[in-house]
């Protein structure tokens, strides 16, 4: 990621890597940019379609909270139709855009939490690398960092490779790990740490859920032995579940403590308890001196 760089936004990242793939891509041309009908089953089906005929499609759902009824495509259709035409056939070309996550005023219906950056520079080029990975891929984008998170990103084409975790901060002590908007709360809980209770902290965005960094996350737990997870989604069934069940197959004579989730709660997202609801920084830190206390 060298050479010349603007400071962009996030949607401004996003844009940027667009107009990268209208340019050097001729069958993802200007010419097919338009808006469809809002039907969520609609619009994956027919980038289903455009995939499959051979074009690199781009298919953007409004709000990630509105993407369930295109499930049926997505889980029958998108993500098994190279297996079921014994690779006669795909859709690898398919990415499909929705903006996640809480804003601060959108409520059950505009705050759900399969790639999410956490900035510009992760955002331009995961989305590169999803666009051009020839597996459908789900893109989803924290729009509370659509404007707040701003950087100086490479205006030139490059990518993120998909599947890795980044560790962004060494720690011995404890293993925290987040994506998306929940990574820049789970920082100030590092420099808490440090500051308050001489606790060195270990800090990974995993950037891809599915499928997710296991070695990076293992072999960290390895070194620490403690483990918090943060996620906006609900404590049940979240994917800080999938995380903890691998870590304690994986790590379980290394744990010194057991693992500990901070998530929303397992209710409808509230509107004007929004912040009640939110694993902020101090749910967080209370569950680091859990951990260390233990």
């Amino acid at each position: 990621m060298e050479g010349e760089t603007q400071k962009m936004n996030l949607f401004q990242s996003l844009t940027n890597a667009m107009d990268i793939i209208l340019d050097s891509d001729p069958t993802a041309g200007k010419d097919r940019v338009f808006n469809t009908p809002l039907s969520e089953q609609g619009i994956v089906g027919f980038g289903i379609g455009m995939a499959a005929a051979g074009a690199t499609a781009i298919a953007e759902i409004q709000f990630a909270d509105y993407i369930y009824p295109a499930f049926d495509q997505l889980v029958n259709e998108a993500s098994t139709f190279r297996y079921r035409s014994g690779d006669l056939f795909n859709c690898g070309s398919l990415t499909v855009r929705a903006p996640c996550g809480a804003v601060g005023h959108g409520a059950l219906y505009h705050s759900q939490s399969v790639v999410i950056p956490r900035g510009p520079i992760q955002a331009k080029g995961l989305f590169l690398s999803s666009v051009r990975d020839r597996n459908p891929t789900v893109f989803l984008e924290p729009k509370i960092l659509y404007r707040q998170a701003v950087e100086e990103v490479p205006v030139s084409d490059y990518e993120i490779p998909l599947s890795e975790a980044e560790i962004l901060e060494q720690g011995s002590d404890v293993t925290l790990v987040g994506w998306g908007t929940q990574v820049h709360v789970l920082r100030e809980v590092c420099k808490m740490a440090k500051e308050e209770l001489g606790v060195s902290c270990e800090l990974i965005d995993l950037q891809t859920i599915i499928p997710w960094d296991e070695e990076t996350i293992i072999k960290s737990v390895l070194k620490t032995g403690r483990l918090l997870i943060a996620h906006e989604a609900p404590l049940t069934a979240g994917f800080a579940a999938e995380i903890s069940s691998t870590i304690q197959e994986n790590c379980f004579l290394s744990l010194e403590a057991p693992i500990q989730r901070v998530c929303g709660w397992d209710t409808p997202f509230p509107h004007i308890f929004e912040p009640f609801y939110l694993p902020d920084k101090w749910r967080c830190f209370e569950a680091l001196k859990k951990i260390i206390s233990y």
